[in-house]
């Protein structure tokens, strides 16, 4: 026998309960002691010199005597008890096997010709039939009309019957029209004759899952039509026409001096082009973020000094002088979009804060690590990665929020390749660690 035969039945004796293996291992050595008496008898027979005629008589008479004896009787039952026992514990597991299949997934059985033999409740709820109505019904029943017809369905069937498994994810009809998906596969079975006599299908509900990704596909459709109108559409209002319309208005005003002072208008002129300095900002932050949704595109990085981006991307915010950035390494990042992930955590620092005086402090951790430290009200690494998910946020949490800022700030960092960590200071708030190298 060869090794690997041996080593599978070693396995699969291994497997078997602790009662099983001691009756298997008192039949394997009661069978050991009865081949052993078989040959000593012949032995003891040829020896004694009785027999003159053939070899096979001592042979003979000992296997003639043998089922007689005792302890024969004793090792045959023993054997085969202990092979009764063994076989009845691996039917039950079958057994076991099969229920939990059919009970777990979509079990039909059907025939070359296409037609149904039986299904069980899993299939018939899923479909919505009656399960009475199954046996005979053609397995095309349940398929979209437009596909009955076609190729690519005659095709599976043509595999099936030579006896190609087919595996895959199938869209299904059900009794009342609707749509249902299931994965699976479809097994064909053969008889000693070596023909298909039967094809099994185990499968698996997967609607919902489907169902969202056909929701998720059309969502990010209209996400890369909202894209487009924000990268092309607005890209003229933002970045020409109103930057021109306060340029000329700016012109006219320098030429009769005494009216921007009559008028007061230092200040609405400032604030227009504050908010616009804001607003191109912006614009670029969400037009790289939206870039990203475009398939097969890569993010855009430059060299870039993170201490000068950063200020000059908090410049205009009304915080600024609640955040202290200390040297910063120069690594190539995306501007817009790692400004927009660490302004977030900023915000983040300063927003759930109970401090009389409310800081932000953004500096080098190691040569490694930006850290971004706050004296806010302290967050763990468990509550971290909990409130990172979208739409998460903490019960009872007073401030306003969509709980999706955080998960966006590790989507961005995680597209530069960089990895985020945070723990809680001893003495309050909370140090987040971005690693950038």
């Amino acid at each position: 026998m060869k090794k690997s035969a041996l080593m599978l039945l070693f396995r699969e004796y291994r497997r078997l309960p602790r009662n099983l293996r001691h009756l298997s291992g008192a039949a394997l050595v009661m069978l050991g002691f009865q081949l052993t008496y078989l040959v000593l008898d012949v032995v003891y027979d040829m020896s004694s010199g009785v027999f003159k005629g053939s070899l096979l008589e001592p042979l003979l008479r000992a296997l003639e005597g043998a089922p007689m004896s005792p302890f024969y009787l004793v090792c045959t039952v023993t054997c085969l008890a202990a092979l009764y026992s063994v076989l009845n514990f691996k039917q039950q597991g079958s057994a076991l096997f099969a229920e939990a299949v059919n009970t777990s997934s979509i079990v039909m059985r059907l025939n070359p010709d296409t037609t149904i033999i039986e299904a069980n409740p899993y299939f018939c709820d899923l479909l919505k039939v009656d399960r009475s109505t199954v046996p005979g019904t053609k397995h095309s029943s349940f398929v979209k009309e437009e596909m009955r017809d076609s190729e690519a369905y005659r095709a599976f069937w043509d595999k099936l019957r030579v006896g190609e498994p087919c595996k895959g994810t199938y869209e299904r009809v059900a009794s009342d029209g609707t749509s249902v998906w299931v994965t699976g596969s479809y097994i064909p079975l053969r008889g000693r004759d070596g023909e298909i006599f039967e094809i099994v299908k185990v499968a698996n509900d997967v609607t919902d899952q489907i169902n969202d990704r056909i929701d998720l596909k059309n969502k990010n459709t209209y996400l890369e039509h909202a894209a487009k109108i924000l990268r092309h559409d607005m890209h003229s209002g933002i970045n020409t026409y109103i930057p021109r319309g306060i340029r000329a208005l700016e012109r006219r005003l320098a030429s009769s001096p005494g009216t921007i002072e009559k008028l007061r208008l230092y200040a609405p002129l400032r604030m227009l082009k504050e908010g616009l300095d804001h607003t191109q900002k912006v614009y670029q932050g969400v037009t790289e973020f939206t870039n990203l949704v475009r398939d097969g595109v890569d993010i855009n990085m430059v060299e870039s000094d993170l201490r000068k981006i950063l200020l000059d991307h908090l410049d205009t915010t009304s915080y600024k002088a609640q955040v202290q950035i200390d040297s910063l390494p120069s690594i190539p990042v995306n501007g817009p979009l790692f400004c927009t992930a660490v302004d977030n955590l900023i915000r983040n620092g300063l927003k759930y804060n109970d401090s009389p005086t409310r800081w932000v402090k953004v500096q080098t951790s190691d040569e490694n690590h930006v850290a971004i430290i706050d004296n806010g009200r302290g967050m763990d690494q468990r509550e971290f990665d909990l409130y990172s998910k979208p739409y998460t946020r903490k019960e009872g949490q007073a401030e306003s929020g969509s709980g999706l800022g955080l998960n966006i700030c590790v989507a961005i960092l995680a597209e530069h390749g960089f990895s985020i960590s945070c723990q809680e200071n001893e003495g309050g708030g909370s140090t987040i660690r971005i690693k950038v190298r």
